[in-house]
């Protein structure tokens, strides 16, 4: 990693920035904050901790695991305790914890979410959050999630498109949850290589500067995209090959692609994938539930041989 004599910017950070010229200069600078803090700081590379699941998936499938977690501080504390790039939440989990850390760590405000107590099968997430409210807690971004395959996908990409605008003008990054889910797609469906590098392409094509998928399956879920695969042989047998493929499908890497953990894995599963999404390019990880619900000395161990993984 070289650095940039009289700057602590790298050579590797300033080759991604490029590929974002079009945007202000608000936009590049608070995504080289990210990419430039923490233990993986210059890398190009990211982890990110998001805490959205308490309003997702509710307080107790959450947080019981390791009750330190029902308090917004204890995320605070983990994601600069681990050297994380990033801290993302909702409005009032930041409303409650930033002002004690201010400055110590960048953040990412979650501007929309969905609940489950009504959790139906074409799901449509609320806009539970403003630019005003992230640029009042001083955020380097916002969050978004989209749902390709809802039924309700057309409204969530027309929010996504009118808050993005008024993002970029204040300067402020887009991440963009895409997260393939509907009555028209299968369980399978939502992971499937086909319907993940669709929905990256989506996010990218929608102004994401960083976009947060699934790691996909082998799985093929949509007939027409699998005669396409098959007739050009598009290697799909490994995860590395993969995410390759999913990188390539946001305008050839030229944007950010980090993947998310998921459900609760064992560590060497995680340590598995961090391994392959290195190997196929992706620029990191995005792991809420697999760092938060574990006591705090195992998950920033975790968090430390993800990030000596994307390092190396």
């Amino acid at each position: 990693m070289q650095v940039l004599k009289g700057s602590n910017m790298t050579e590797q950070v300033r080759k991604i920035l490029s590929w974002y010229g079009g945007e202000n200069i608000g936009v590049r600078t608070n995504l080289a904050r990210i990419l430039n803090h923490g233990t993986l700081a210059g890398s190009g590379r990211a982890v990110i901790l998001p805490v959205d699941q308490g309003f997702e998936h509710g307080p107790a499938r959450s947080f019981a695991p390791n009750p330190a977690g029902y308090d917004p501080r204890y995320h605070f504390r983990l994601a600069i305790a681990a050297g994380c790039n990033a801290h993302a939440a909702p409005l009032g989990a930041l409303q409650a914890a930033a002002p004690e850390f201010a400055g110590e760590m960048p953040l990412i405000l979650k501007l929309n979410n969905h609940d489950l107590l009504h959790d139906e099968a074409d799901p449509a997430s609320a806009v539970t959050g403003s630019v005003r409210d992230a640029l009042q807690l001083g955020c380097v971004g916002v969050g978004f999630t989209i749902y390709p395959g809802s039924s309700h996908s057309a409204q969530l990409y027309e929010q996504l498109r009118s808050i993005g605008e008024e993002a970029r003008q204040a300067g402020l990054a887009v991440v963009v949850w895409s997260y393939p889910r509907g009555s028209g797609l299968s369980k399978d469906g939502e992971t499937a290589l086909d319907v993940v590098a669709y929905a990256a392409q989506i996010a990218a094509q929608l102004g994401a500067h960083i976009v947060k998928v699934k790691l996909p399956s082998e799985h093929l879920e949509l007939p027409e995209a699998r005669k396409i695969y098959e007739q050009y042989e598009i290697p799909r047998a490994t995860l590395a090959e993969r995410v390759r493929h999913v990188v390539q499908s946001t305008f050839d890497g030229r944007r950010i692609v980090i993947f998310s953990g998921g459900v609760h894995v064992e560590t060497d599963t995680l340590l598995e994938e961090a391994r392959a999404i290195r190997e196929g390019g992706g620029f990191g990880s995005i792991v809420g539930r697999n760092s938060f619900q574990r006591p705090e000395a195992e998950a920033i161990e975790l968090l430390h041989a993800m990030m000596k993984i994307y390092a190396a």
